[in-house]
Order: structure tokens, then C-alpha cells, then sequence
């Protein structure tokens, strides 16, 4: 066994070596591995893509709810519900998630400032939340799914590469040279798939825990605005007797 394998690589020295480079093994590819190259490195492009923008709409979006935060304090600390309604439908603060569930609940509490009105209220503010983290949420099946499949597309390369690497020794003998084309196109398809997988999944995890924080800020948010309509509603009771 160890004497054909010293043997083997004997024969293998003194034949043409095949160059391992990025390009010499691109150019000793065949089609099928080429094409499951190209369609990782476009899922790549997807991703970073998808990373870009949803990095935008998190920051927009997160920016924006800050700034209603702070404008929005004094007319609610006020009582002042039309005020307030006023600031949150500003078309310049329409991306903000935080705008969009106070606009939500402060119509229902103003159309009825009574317990059916917050009761309103809750039911206009959790389904607002629902659909902003939808929103924020919207484009990460991509990342997901990009991290979970890469990996299978570049092993589908990569079991193509194997049966190339058998035909060179089956055609042209068991030397090194015959083999290594189809052992190089293997490997590296299945490396672009480890490699665009790891960056879907770093991606997806990030922006996923980004709006599980989000999450946890509209929670406390709702339960603040809550507390704030049935203090206003009571004290427009008691202003009402």
C-alpha cells in the first residue's frame, strides 16, 4: 500500500503540475462548477444587499423614533392629544415605528376617551406593533435562507468535482496531475459555500437580535402609553364631574 502511493507520487512529479491558483483552477473547472460558483457569488451580492438596506431602514428607523420620543413628551405630559396626534403624523417622521403606534392609539383614545377607548387603544397599538416588525423584519428570510442553502450548493459542486477527479484517473491514470483539477474544483466550491453561508448567517443573526431589541422597546413603549391613556381618561373623568 505505501510502496504504490510513493510510487504514485513519483509519477506525479515528473508529470505537468496543474497550477492552484484562483484562476488556474476557475480555468480547469468545468460548467457545473463555474455555474454553482457564479450562483453563490450572486447569493453573496444578495446578501449584502439585503444587509445594506435593512442596516439603513434599522438606523432610519431607529433615529427617527428617537426624535418622536423627545418631541412628543410635552404635549402627551400635557394632555394635549391633537397636539400630539400633530407631531406623529408628520410626514417626515412616517418611518418611525414608534410614531406609527402612538398615531394608533392616540386616534382611538381621542375618538373615545373612556375604558372602550383604551380598550381600542391596546388593540390598535399591538397590531401596529405587529405590523413594524414585520417591517424591520421584512428581507431576512433572505439571509436566512441564503446562510442555510450555501453550504448544499457549494457541496453539490463539490460532488461533481469528485466524479471529475475519477474520470481524470479513470482516462488518463492514477498520477496526481490527472486528479488534482477535479480535487481543486471540489474544494473551492465548497469553500465559496462555507464561506457566503457564515456571512448570511452572522448577517441574519445580527439584524434578527437588532429587532428583538425592538421588540423589547415597543413592548415597554406600549405598556408606558397604556398607562398614560388611563391616567388621561381618568382625569378627564374627574375634570368631566
Amino acid at each position: 500500500m505505501l510502496l504504490s502511493l510513493l510510487i504514485s507520487m513519483a509519477h506525479a512529479a515528473e508529470e505537468e503540475a496543474v497550477g492552484f491558483g484562483m484562476m488556474d483552477i476557475w480555468n480547469h473547472s468545468g460548467w457545473l462548477a463555474r455555474g454553482v460558483i457564479f450562483t453563490l457569488a450572486v447569493m453573496l451580492a444578495i446578501t449584502a444587499i439585503v444587509s445594506i438596506e435593512r442596516w439603513y431602514v434599522f438606523w432610519k428607523r431607529q433615529s427617527l423614533s428617537m426624535t418622536v420620543a423627545a418631541t412628543v413628551v410635552k404635549p402627551l405630559t400635557a394632555g394635549d392629544i391633537p397636539a400630539a396626534l400633530k407631531i406623529v403624523g408628520q410626514e417626515e417622521f412616517a418611518p418611525s415605528y414608534l410614531a406609527a403606534i402612538l398615531k394608533s392609539g392616540l386616534t382611538e383614545i381621542q375618538s373615545a376617551s373612556n375604558a372602550f377607548g383604551i380598550k381600542n387603544a391596546r388593540r390598535a397599538v399591538e397590531k401596529t406593533m405587529g405590523e413594524e416588525l414585520s417591517k424591520l423584519r421584512r428581507g431576512m428570510t433572505i439571509l436566512a435562507t441564503i446562510g442555510s442553502t450555501a453550504p448544499f450548493v457549494g457541496l453539490f459542486g463539490t460532488t461533481f468535482g469528485v466524479i471529475n477527479a475519477f474520470d481524470g484517473m479513470a482516462t488518463e491514470g492514477s498520477g496526481l496531475a490527472a486528479i488534482s483539477a477535479g480535487i481543486s474544483e471540489a474544494l473551492i466550491t465548497t469553500g465559496v459555500g462555507i464561506g457566503v453561508a457564515v456571512v448570511g448567517v452572522w448577517a441574519f443573526n445580527f439584524f434578527n437580535l437588532k429587532a428583538e431589541k425592538i421588540a423589547d422597546e415597543l413592548t415597554s413603549s406600549e405598556a408606558d402609553f397604556l398607562d398614560w391613556a388611563e391616567k388621561h381618561v381618568h382625569s378627564q373623568a374627574q375634570a368631566g364631574k
